[in-house]
């Protein structure tokens, strides 16, 4: 049975939504949760209920505030809950650590304590995006903001396996995000990436420009931090306000039969766009499962982040990853 890790302290809604959350993951994927925080805090919010026995506590007495130096913090707080939440994973007491709170927290005591995978030079964080026919997978969204080309092809490799294992898409279609379609176009960074990408063994496509990129022509795309997270927050702030305008306008609609019909079409296309339907985002690169999760995280999006990590562990991404890397290595590839 796959163990999880789950910073019960972080995020918004902490511990209460947190412990929700854990509580469904629980119930319905038959996970084993260890819930990592201030015990008293989260016992008040289990209220006795450890879903059969699914359910552990593992104090930490110290968290780490979404303001604080990532870095610095996870230093100085050696027992904060994302730090003791991770080190059960490095000891091999979970699989896998999930977290709500500070993802600079995060992405510093995963790089501290489990470390990078051999031939990653920056681990990157994949987020699913939806698109007319399903999802994309973008990275990075945010883990480097400053990108050398390898870095790009090592988030395509990585990119690529996670479509295959976590997505189940068979030899899945990988393309650079870029102002232009054509092989000329961008950056000097997006001109370097686009000749390394080519002398990979994935899948490929080439260019994909900014209003491709929901339209389901690549189920991989690849950017810097920079970029990526700019997309991410523009999209969660374009589906928010398509939303808003739509339920004005149907404000004034005076057919009722029509106005619920048209609220039962908008109910799906929330769920779509809802990040909570996702979950979390693997941060690939270092060598074990941690998922993010967003801040605003309620108990639903907690649980769908735990089934992110839960089938990241048992598809054996973290080891294909490795298995990849070392024969580009071997190969001589330039990493």
């Amino acid at each position: 049975m796959t163990r999880i890790a789950l910073d019960a302290m972080g995020g918004d809604y902490a511990p209460k939504e947190i412990v929700r959350g854990a509580r469904d993951a629980a119930h319905e994927l038959g996970v084993q949760i260890i819930l990592v925080g201030d015990r008293d805090k989260i016992q008040r919010e289990l209220d006795g209920d450890d879903v059969g026995g699914l359910i552990s506590i593992v104090h930490a007495s110290e968290v780490v505030g979404m303001d604080e130096h990532p870095v610095s913090a996870i230093r100085k707080k050696k027992d904060s809950s994302i730090v003791v939440a991770t080190q059960l994973v490095k000891e091999g007491a979970a699989d896998a650590v999930v977290s709500a709170g500070s993802t600079g927290a995060q992405m510093a005591s995963s790089l501290l304590i489990l470390g990078r995978i051999a031939g990653v030079d920056r681990p990157a964080i994949s987020t699913l995006l939806p698109t007319a026919g399903g999802v994309v997978a973008l990275l990075d969204v945010g883990a480097n903001v400053d990108c050398r080309p390898q870095h790009l092809k090592q988030f395509a490799v990585m990119g690529s396996l996670y479509a295959e294992k976590i997505l189940g898409l068979p030899n899945p279609k990988v393309g650079l995000l870029n102002i232009g379609a054509e092989e000329t176009k961008g950056n000097e960074l997006t001109l370097a990436a686009y000749n390394l990408l080519k002398e990979t063994n994935i899948n490929f496509i080439g260019n994909i420009e900014g209003r491709d990129l929901f339209l389901g022509t690549g189920d991989v795309v690849v950017c810097d931090g920079f970029v990526g997270n700019v997309v991410l927050k523009s999209a969660e702030g374009l589906a928010m306000s398509i939303l808003g305008m739509f339920q004005q306008e149907l404000g004034r609609l005076e057919d009722i039969l029509g106005r619920e019909r048209i609220m039962h079409i908008m109910g799906g296309f929330k769920r779509r766009m809802d990040y909570a339907e996702y979950g979390g985002a693997p941060l690939l690169g270092v060598d074990g499962v941690s998922v993010i999760s967003h801040g605003s995280s309620r108990a639903r999006a907690i649980k769908n982040a735990v089934r992110v990590a839960k089938e990241t562990v048992e598809q054996g991404l973290v080891q294909a990853i490795k298995v990849s890397l070392e024969k580009e290595i071997v190969k001589g590839g330039d990493w």
